[in-house]
Parts: C-alpha cells; structure tokens; sequence
C-alpha cells in the first residue's frame, strides 16, 4: 500500500481568458554574458510600452539574474517571454533539464545570490520542465489599473 504523503501531485493550469498577442513579447538571447545588456535593454523598452515603467527596475533584475544563470548552467537555445495580464510573468527557457537551486551564498563569495534575488523580488517563482529542457517563471503583481484597449468588460 503506497503512503498517500508521497504519492504524485499533478497541478492543472488552464486560462479562462485569451492573451491578446499585444500582451505578450518574447526574443532568443545569444548564450554570452555580454547578451544580458540586451535583455535588460529590451525588457525596459517593453515595459514602457505597456505603461510599466514602475516595474521596470526589478523586472530587468530578475531577468538578469535568471538569464545569467541559463547562459552560466544551461545549455541550448535561451529564449525569453514576457507575459503582462492580471500580473506580469517573465519566463526564461533553455535547453537543461537541471533544476535551479535556491542555496544561502557565504558573505566572501562573488556570486550565488541570483535565485535568491529571484525569490525576494517576484511574488512567485517557479520551474516548468518542457520536452526540451525547462523554463524558469516568476510573477510579479501588477497594480489595479484599467484593462487594456483591446479588453472589453461588460456588455
């Protein structure tokens, strides 16, 4: 008889609404460290477009940290997207099926604190694995605001 406190958990995600492709923006980003400027770059100019310019700080940190460590540990492909609904979602993909590790850095090492920044700026983060590798997510609320144009309420 298997213990039900190891058994399997599986979690069903569904929208209940369609992403206008408006509200989503996605790129490749070259595997070299010096793509992260880019990322950062790219990130801010889609969030000011969008009207969120007060995300934009923390946004592009928790990009650049995730996006260090795929070009660091992962291999293939990085691809990021940034979703904005009811909050913003930013993912990062890549080609590695080793999952990210949350660890506490010692004072005198020069790096290691990338998740933990992760983990401290977004409301949530989590890992997805994909038949290719995995993407890393993190969501950070969004501030009430009107919906945008092209999002009807009521009839």
């Amino acid at each position: 008889m298997s213990d039900p406190a190891r058994d399997d958990i599986a979690l069903l995600i569904g929208r209940t609404h369609r992403l206008d492709a408006a509200d989503m923006a996605d790129w490749d980003v070259r595997s070299d460290p010096s793509a992260v400027s880019a990322v950062r770059a790219d990130v801010s100019r889609k969030l000011a477009e969008w009207g969120l310019t007060e995300e934009s700080f923390i946004t592009e940190l928790i990009l650049s940290e995730l996006v260090t460590n795929a070009i660091r540990h992962a291999a293939g492909p990085i691809r990021v997207r940034l979703i904005r609904d009811r909050a913003l979602i930013c993912e990062v993909s890549d080609h590695s099926s080793t999952a990210p590790h949350l660890r506490q850095a010692a004072t005198t090492d020069e790096g290691g604190r990338g998740l933990f920044l992760v983990a401290q700026f977004a409301d949530r983060w989590g890992t997805r694995y994909t038949d290719d590798g995995k993407v890393i997510w993190t969501e950070q609320a969004l501030a009430a605001s009107p919906p945008p144009p092209h999002v009807r309420r009521g009839a």
